[in-house]
């Protein structure tokens, strides 16, 4: 299918010089997409994957708790492309009143991309339609404090950017001109809300995200907003229940293909290279997901059985084991508060976890200690220690 560049250019200036500013044409495509065989079977691979991932929201003990350490994986995933240094240790650390072992500032943007995404799965709960109030709030939920507090939250740019490069005249990209801003943003709500025509949700999520990232309509916080929103719209055209699919380890593994990929299209209009890439992508990460909550499931019935043996301590042992499951960081208090133990019984009980190799003390501290369940842990973070040359096989993580 022979295309022609996606966009025209427009004169702009970005910190002082003068450049031209990229401006999408509207979705969809035109001419329409060309999905070959070969493409088809990847749309429908992926597909498959999600069906996969969704059952996990029935079949799962308790999703709620797996939902709640795979979405903060994933704010420390997403925030890592953009640069913070921040572990999922660090977050859940942070989350417990404990100190990380990063700056602050970095965990608590982690921490925002959590909130973010909470409000996004409120709203869309409330019945509000991906749009772009619904991208504005995401942002200001953002960049609501810490380095992003001046970076306008939750407002469209006025000012011009530019995404890679040390200048605009240098740049991968630069977006549009700030008066482009909001009109390609309500011809981008208009597409995703099937305005002239329908299109597959999972086509759907890979064309917007690619026009998002394009616009840039923020001064900050545009690939996180742009990568909350795929779950999100995901959820919204019901093919998941629940926010599990994730792509930033996908992006980040294969970083320079996917920005090779997005300016393709801006050039020449290659939207079916970038559509398989994204379908790719979707099936990678839904396998990855659904393996790891079922090594996490077997992981708790494992270390069950072994608390069982240690006899009349294990009833108590098992009261703190099952608070640890539902938050693999916790702190002596918290566990209090949720078993209704005494602190004496719990660090006891957390000394005898300790013995049998089940949790292990995180802060090195005499107070105000907090406990990690190391092995949920090192589960989790697994496929974030990824082994690239296995991924870009498409091989399943060791």
């Amino acid at each position: 299918m022979h295309r022609t560049p996606t966009g025209r250019f427009e004169p702009t200036v970005a910190a002082g010089m003068a450049c031209q500013g990229f401006v999408p044409e509207p979705l969809p495509p035109r001419p329409p997409l060309a999905a070959d065989a070969a493409l088809q079977q990847r749309l429908d691979d992926a597909h498959v994957a999600i069906g996969r991932l969704d059952s996990l929201t029935t079949l799962l003990p308790d999703a709620q708790t797996f939902l709640y350490s795979y979405v903060r994986k994933e704010a420390v995933l997403s925030s890592q492309i953009e640069g913070t240094r921040s572990s999922l240790s660090d977050l859940l650390l942070f989350e417990e009143d404990g100190a990380p072992g990063v700056p602050i500032d970095d965990v608590s943007e982690v921490s925002r991309y959590v909130a973010a995404l909470n409000h996004g799965m409120r709203r869309l709960a409330e019945g509000l339609p991906i749009s772009s109030r619904l991208m504005r709030e995401l942002h200001a939920e953002l960049m609501r404090s810490g380095r992003g507090a001046g970076k306008a939250p939750g407002e469209f740019r006025r000012v011009q950017n530019w995404v890679g490069g040390l200048t605009p005249t240098s740049a991968e990209l630069v977006p549009p001109p700030p008066p482009f801003v909001e009109p390609c943003i309500a011809d981008l709500e208009r597409f995703i809300n099937d305005i002239p025509e329908r299109h597959p949700p999972l086509v759907k999520a890979a064309l917007a995200h690619l026009q998002f990232e394009t616009i840039h309509p923020f001064l900050d916080g545009n690939g996180r907003v742009g990568r909350l929103l795929i779950p999100l719209l995901l959820m919204h055209e019901g093919l998941l229940q629940q926010p599990l699919l994730y792509l930033s380890l996908y992006f980040k593994v294969h970083r320079a293909r996917y920005y090779e990929l997005l300016s393709q299209v801006r050039k020449s209009g290659d939207w079916e290279s970038w559509l398989g890439f994204f379908a790719d992508a979707v099936t990678h990460a839904a396998t990855q997901a659904v393996q790891t909550a079922r090594a996490l499931t077997d992981l708790v019935a494992a270390d069950r059985k072994r608390i069982v043996a240690l006899g009349r301590h294990a009833p108590s042992a098992m009261l703190v084991f099952d608070s640890m499951t539902r938050r693999p960081v916790r702190s002596i208090p918290h566990i209090c508060a949720k078993t209704q133990q005494s602190p004496t019984t719990v660090g006891t009980t957390l000394q005898r976890l300790q013995g049998i190799d089940l949790v292990r003390e995180l802060t090195g501290l005499k107070r105000n200690r907090v406990f990690g369940y190391t092995a949920y842990l090192d589960l989790l973070n697994r496929e974030a220690l990824f082994d690239t040359p296995r991924v870009a096989a498409g091989l399943p993580l060791a």
